[in-house]
């Protein structure tokens, strides 16, 4: 079989998280080749590739959103568009249900450039529509680079050459939904979305938070985003999510039910269940497995560690990951410089299974996440976890179902440095716990979070969407019946 991946701001160019699951992924199913179709934020990288490829990677394909500013006008780019078409582009600028499949044949079958939209009267006529009807005080000339600005990505990713495959496997919406959407379409093939953490919710909140986007502009962007995951929801053939309450996040935004299906992340347990204990040094260690980016939120890490200074000398905080968002790292050096704090070592990358021996247990201070391969890793090892309470952490930690083995770990609310300074001091303190939370850990982890059973889940997905396309013999793309739920 021949599988497209494909993924966005991730793997190949980042390590950690989704990148790590992929790679391993993909080496875990030699029987498949796998076409890499990838979306970067900038041209520089290239190329750069954070990992060495595996041997049934066929193909690699690379987007890079920047580039979309570089295009330059030709005198084809100066058409007149159907009334039809009109109405798809409208209903894209207003982030409702545009007609996917025209805007499709448009960009990508016909080739019609870029800016041939964005130049026309057309366009100019749509904005001073909404300047009339939403944005009465607001000045036209921002109004159209703001338009202008969200176009640009979703116009340019739409031109792009599709690669061939027997099934496209989106891991996210947003764009990389939108690609793996267009290629099923018009290739006539299963797509498949896999989401680890829930894509719209995460730009939401960035978006919220965000100084770049104007208060009066931030609702768009946070609907530009709801659109995108209807339109790969809709065009998905299977939906898949880590854990339960990411599934019903999933239909609250609009996925219909049938499409909807779980399927829990998995670690290689044998390397990690042979970590040895610490060897005592007088200190107590704590790691924090994780990269630096915003949504990790370590300098709320660095204040809870501050925090317990005050109440436990002997503790270190050891940091391992990447170090590749320079500003956010040079953010929190500087912040444990102005704090003075002593004893935090930031490793970089290394070899996480060696370094798991020299731990007492782990840290994630997340304020967004799936289901964290460094909780289960840390879990298999037997350190147990104090964790914020996002994505799949708590049952994680606290078991569900018929899962009675108790915690192994403790949760926390995010962005709270008191609670989770507490949190860590009680491991700390109470040695027992510490063990007996581990020992739980490694139990839950080899009963429910195993990689072979990962793979052989997704692989029984791959054979299943396909029999059932192939069953059909139609294009599931959206039908009349899913437009009218989607409108309401």
């Amino acid at each position: 079989m021949r599988i497209c991946v494909i993924l966005e701001g991730c793997y190949p160019y980042v390590r950690g998280g989704v990148s790590s699951w992929i790679h391993n992924y993909m080496q875990a199913m030699p029987q498949h080749q796998f076409v890499l179709w990838v979306i970067g934020a900038e041209s520089k990288n290239r190329g750069r590739f954070k990992y060495d490829l595996p041997t049934n990677v066929v193909e690699i394909n690379e987007i890079f959103l920047d580039d979309a500013m570089k295009m330059e006008v030709n005198k084809g780019d100066l058409i007149k568009f159907s009334e039809i078409e009109i109405e798809a582009h409208r209903q894209l600028i207003t982030c409702e249900n545009p007609d996917w499949n025209v805007l499709f044949r448009l960009y990508n079958q016909k080739q019609i450039g870029v800016l041939a939209f964005l130049m026309s009267e057309a366009f100019l006529n749509i904005l001073l529509d909404m300047s009339h009807e939403r944005y009465q005080y607001i000045s036209f000339a921002e109004l159209f680079h703001t338009q202008r600005s969200m176009l640009l990505p979703m116009l340019y990713i739409m031109k792009q050459k599709i690669p061939n495959a027997d099934i496209y496997h989106s891991t996210s919406t947003g764009y990389g939904g939108l690609l793996g959407a267009m290629a099923s379409a018009i290739k006539k093939k299963p797509l498949v979305v896999t989401e680890h953490g829930i894509y719209t919710r995460e730009r939401e909140e960035e978006i919220l938070r965000s100084t770049w986007v104007k208060p009066y502009f931030k609702q768009n962007w946070i609907s530009l985003f709801y659109m995108l995951s209807k339109c790969a929801y809709f065009q998905a053939s299977s939906v898949t999510s880590l854990f339960n309450r990411a599934m019903h996040i999933q239909e609250q935004i609009g996925c219909p039910v049938y499409k909807l299906k779980v399927i829990g992340n998995g670690i290689h347990f044998r390397s990690f269940g042979l970590v040895p204990d610490k060897e005592d040094n007088g200190f107590i260690d704590i790691g924090a497995i994780v990269r630096f980016h915003p949504i990790k939120d370590l300098k709320t890490m660095i204040y809870s560690f501050f925090e317990l200074k005050q109440r436990v000398q002997n503790a270190r905080l050891h940091i391992l990951g990447d170090t590749d968002d320079e500003q956010y790292y040079e953010e929190c050096e500087d912040l444990i410089k102005q704090l003075q704090i002593k004893d935090v070592l930031i490793v970089g990358n290394t070899n996480v299974v060696k370094y798991l021996s020299q731990l007492d247990f782990t840290l994630l201070t997340s304020i967004s996440e799936g289901q964290p391969l460094s909780v289960l890793e840390s879990l298999a090892a037997r350190r147990p976890c104090v964790t914020t309470d996002v994505g799949c952490c708590r049952e994680i930690l606290e078991g569900t179902g018929y899962d009675t083995m108790g915690r192994a770990g403790i949760c926390v609310p995010p962005m709270d440095s008191q609670a989770i300074a507490s949190a860590i001091e009680f491991l700390c303190k109470n040695e027992d716990d510490r063990k007996r939370m581990g020992i739980i850990g490694q139990k839950r982890v080899q009963n429910s979070f195993l990689h072979e059973d990962m793979v052989k889940n997704y692989s029984d997905n791959y054979e299943e969407v396909i029999k059932k396309w192939q069953e059909s013999g139609l294009n599931l793309s959206v039908s009349s019946h899913e437009k009218d739920l989607l409108r309401r």
